[in-house]
């Protein structure tokens, strides 16, 4: 059993006005809790100010040393300088990581395929690079340089630093031929023109949850941050018989650290591709509005800041947990907004009404034709039925007259079989 003491230290004039420091302790806890720890003390620490050289005080530092002696690790809810973070390990005799480390734990477990074990390499490097600002004593040595002209050769931490930009180099054309790879798959997709419907959210929000109920999978869903990392797509018909891609995509958190948006940016380029959004939110978590707020942030730092500022389509999941008087106030049309759709992807509560909202967004710009197409123009007809709606068909002896609708770059092909 490993244990670990979690700590959020926040200070007292700044504290946050949307997300209150118990509901980020709290998620911190369940961080720790995602890969493995045993939370033995928790604490919300409020400071007048950060000291530069240990981010805590000298007597919180002191008043803690009880706590923590013997605990396998502390996890600090917030961003450690290398100098804070090795300080704290030099008080408490224990190892200390803070929040962006503890995220990388989590995904370095998380990760399944190339792709993301990949990433979450080339964010652990990143990371550990910005690390190597005098964090350790033997790093400040040099090494002698090599021939009669070496001078007094390079640092450790010289050294180490280049050895981690070329472990960077190396990944991130690793990552390039992977991002050929998905952009090959890109265009086949779009050769077979499925529009693609990506859920975006906060991690927990029941992204997987609702993916699986909708494309009949098993992705892994479990009430745990993170639980899935590796994105993944699947064809769903629609109740009209409309096909899209689904897209479940990685869960966001408060502060997403800057190394793992970088990293992910590749897996997260599905989500620009993305015809629809779908922005699936944990209505009945106390701080939902707090995590739309991340949520839309990391959107518009991914260059999406106009989608997001027309309207996602937002669905109020977990409505299931909510007490019967705020589901009757919710699932009434005029107490929320127009893009908002409240379901239960456990129940399957209001599945059918988003399912009809998506169709809706999709045939927006869809335009209809009548068309006569010759009875033994099989191909036309397979074509059709795979790049638009047959709305109305009826077999003659010479003819098929169909009624069809789609978006135009995708029927304006058949225009040479329309009826005058």
């Amino acid at each position: 059993m490993t244990t670990a003491v979690v700590l959020y230290p926040y200070l007292k004039n700044e504290a946050e006005t949307i997300r209150s420091p118990d509901a980020v302790l709290a998620e911190a806890v369940s961080l720790t809790k995602a890969i493995d720890l045993t939370v033995i003390y928790q604490e919300v620490l409020s400071l007048r100010e950060i000291k530069a050289n240990a981010y805590l005080g000298k007597g919180t530092i002191e008043r803690l040393l009880p706590l923590i002696r013997g605990i396998d690790v502390v996890i600090m809810a917030c961003a450690l300088s290398p100098l804070q973070q090795r300080n704290l390990e030099k008080a408490w005799k224990t190892k200390v990581i803070d929040k962006t480390a503890l995220i990388l734990e989590i995904f370095g477990q998380r990760a399944k395929t190339k792709e993301g074990v990949l990433q979450v390499e080339l964010a652990h490097l990143t990371y550990a690079r910005s690390r190597l600002v005098r964090s350790w004593t033997h790093l400040e040595r040099q090494r002698g340089g090599s021939g009669f002209l070496g001078g007094p050769g390079e640092t450790q931490i010289e050294l180490d630093r280049r050895l981690l930009d070329d472990d960077i180099v190396k990944i991130k054309k690793e990552l390039a031929e992977v991002k050929k790879t998905r952009e090959l798959h890109r265009r086949a997709r779009k050769r077979i023109p499925y529009p693609i419907v990506a859920l975006v959210g906060y991690t927990n929000a029941g992204k997987s949850t609702l993916f699986n109920r909708l494309t009949q999978s098993n992705v892994m869903a479990k009430d745990m941050l993170f639980a899935t990392l590796d994105p993944t797509m699947r064809q769903l018909k629609l109740p009209s018989g409309r096909e899209v891609i689904l897209s479940d995509t990685v869960g966001f958190i408060s502060d997403l650290p800057t190394e793992l948006i970088m990293a992910f940016r590749a897996t997260l380029e599905e989500v620009l591709e993305a015809d629809i959004i779908v922005h699936v939110r944990d209505y009945s978590h106390p701080d939902t509005d707090a995590q739309k707020q991340d949520v839309e942030s990391v959107l518009s730092g991914l260059g999406l800041k106009e989608t997001v500022d027309k309207g996602l389509i937002e669905v109020l999941n977990k409505i299931d947990l909510l007490p019967s008087d705020e589901q009757k106030r919710i699932l009434t049309q005029k107490d929320r907004a127009r893009n908002e759709w409240p379901i239960s992807a456990l129940t399957g509560q209001g599945i059918n009404s988003f399912l009809n909202r998506i169709e809706q967004e999709l045939s927006k710009d869809d335009v209809q034709m009548n068309l006569s197409i010759p009875i033994e123009r099989g191909d036309v007809l397979a074509s059709i039925y795979r790049h638009a709606r047959v709305l109305f068909r009826k077999d003659n002896i010479k003819t098929i007259s169909l009624r069809i609708s789609g978006p135009l770059k995708d029927v304006q092909q058949y225009k040479i079989y329309q009826k005058k």
